[in-house]
This record gives structure tokens, C-alpha cells and sequence, in this order.
């Protein structure tokens, strides 16, 4: 019998071949793995009309681990995302991800060692929206004390552990007034006599790529809300993990964001783990252990 159960969900796009290759490298270190693999997505809509069936959180309940590749959501209509509600089922309030600059490769920015961690259940991720009137909508901005206090402690907990000397607080309070500046005063409360920092994030998210703060190297460990998570992409970044700790509960993702159809099977090796039944498999790589595999 296998010493580790882990669920695996391929995902959609580019989701199996990523997984594939995680697979392949847990493998090849010796780790003795059963995987437990179910439909997610798209694939799931096709076969169950559920796009997260309730085998698939069971098998997570029993196993407390899963690692999840990319997977598809509709932009604008269809099913809900499946990343939320994962999120939200499981309670995984601190998304953990770990940047960090590799030898000899070429990157923006260089000497970068930092840690973001991401409230993942509130803000406007929540995707609490109505319509007020015809031709008007409302998204609803969620930030409370009790999830605002505990992805500080879980920050000030990480880098107690981890031997990280300073805790940067990244916000936008200087506009939203009320609901990040809730965030920074739970921040604030739980420092107690830290070193702390508190950074006004400094261009929308989505336009970090040109990154007009502070750079990267500056940073060990930073505490942020759900927006302001697309910060991490200033570097390469090595692991992402969404995690609960309260729940104990750990779901292993690529450092990415969207399936990628379009480019799925053009870049990564072939890997006959995922490979349909009716594909052929090339006699060179060795065969799958597909009966260690939950339908």
C-alpha cells in the first residue's frame, strides 16, 4: 500500500501536461504516491453536469492534500469558479506562494526571496454581484476582522517559523478607507512589537508587470487582500499553494492563472499519465500506473 494518498484534479488546457510533469518529479524522488484522480471543470460539465462533482471533495476531505492544475472558467456566464469554491468549501484563507530568483536565470529582477500571502476568501473574489437596476451592477467588497486578523497571525506565524525578519502589510487603504483600512488596522493589532511594514500598493494589479513601487528584493514576507495577489508575478516563482492551516486542509497549484486551451499540447512533452486510452503511447517512456487512479 501506497505511504501517501493525494488527490489529483488535471484540470483543463494546459492543466494535465503541468500536472503531468509534478507527477513525474514526485515519482522520480522516491515518494510513494497513490494518486486519486477525478474530473474538474469543463471536463466534469461534459460528464456529470457538475463542474466540481461531490466525489471530488470527499476524496479531499479523506486525503487532506490534492494537487489541482488550471482549469477553465467561463468569462462572463456559465459555472461558477471552481478555484472559489474550493476556497470557500474547505475554508483555504492563506494562499501561500513563495517567489524566489533562480541561478542563471535572466529576470527583471534579481535577488528576489519573498513569501506573498494572500487572504483567498474574502474581497471582491467573494463574487457577491447584483444587479441594483437595469444597466447598473454592484460587486460587493467583503473584508472582516476575523479574516483580516487571521491571515496576519497566520503571516507573523509563517515568518516566526521561517526565521523572516519583517512582515510587509500591502494594501490600498489610502483610498478605501474603511474596508482596507480594516485590514491594516487588524494587521497592525496582531504585529504587536514586530518589525512591520505597511506599503500602499502603488499601480492597479493587473499592470504590476511594469511594477512602479518598490522592488522586489526589498520585501521577506508580504500580507495582502485577494486584488492585490497578482503582485507575486514580479518574479519567477517556484511553488504556490493555497493552504488552511485552521483546517488542515492543503491544495497544490501551478503559479498561474487560466487554462490556456489555446496552447495546450504545443510546448510540453508528451505524457502518456494523461494521455487518452486511444492515444499510443510511445515505447520509449514508461507506463502509466493508472491502477493506482480512482475513476
Amino acid at each position: 500500500m501506497a505511504k501517501h494518498k493525494i488527490t489529483l484534479l488535471p484540470g483543463d488546457g494546459i492543466g494535465p501536461e503541468v500536472t503531468a510533469a509534478v507527477v513525474s518529479i514526485i515519482e522520480c524522488a522516491g515518494v510513494d504516491v497513490e494518486w486519486e484522480k477525478y474530473f474538474v471543470g469543463a471536463e466534469a460539465i461534459s460528464r456529470f453536469g457538475d463542474p466540481l462533482p461531490p466525489e471530488v471533495l470527499e476524496s479531499i476531505l479523506r486525503n487532506k492534500i490534492a494537487l489541482k492544475g488550471p482549469v477553465t472558467t467561463p468569462v462572463g456566464t456559465g459555472f461558477s469558479s471552481i478555484n472559489v469554491r474550493l476556497r470557500k468549501t474547505l475554508d483555504l484563507y492563506a494562499n501561500l506562494r513563495p517567489v524566489k530568483s533562480m541561478p542563471n536565470i535572466i529576470t527583471r529582477y534579481e535577488d528576489v526571496d519573498v513569501v506573498v500571502v494572500r487572504e483567498n476568501t474574502e474581497d471582491l473574489y467573494s463574487g457577491l454581484e447584483h444587479e441594483v437596476v437595469p444597466g447598473v451592477v454592484e460587486s460587493l467588497k467583503i473584508i472582516t476582522e476575523r479574516a483580516s486578523t487571521r491571515i496576519a497571525r497566520f503571516a507573523f506565524e509563517y515568518a516566526r517559523t521561517h526565521g523572516r525578519k519583517r512582515v510587509t502589510a500591502v494594501h490600498k487603504a489610502n483610498i478605501m478607507k474603511l474596508s482596507d483600512g480594516l485590514f491594516l488596522q487588524c494587521f497592525r493589532n496582531v504585529s504587536h512589537n514586530a518589525v512591520v511594514k505597511s506599503v500602499v500598493l502603488p499601480v492597479p494589479p493587473m499592470s504590476r508587470v511594469r511594477c512602479s513601487g518598490p522592488e522586489p528584493s526589498t520585501f521577506t514576507i508580504a500580507s495582502l487582500i485577494r486584488l492585490a495577489g497578482p503582485i507575486s508575478p514580479m518574479c519567477s516563482s517556484i511553488s504556490t499553494a493555497d493552504c488552511s492551516s485552521a483546517s488542515g486542509f492543503a491544495l497544490f497549484c501551478p503559479a498561474m492563472s487560466g487554462a490556456l486551451p489555446c496552447t495546450a499540447s504545443k510546448t510540453a512533452p508528451f505524457s502518456p499519465m494523461f494521455a487518452p486510452a486511444t492515444t499510443p503511447r510511445p515505447p520509449t517512456r514508461p507506463a502509466a500506473r493508472s491502477d493506482t487512479m480512482s475513476p
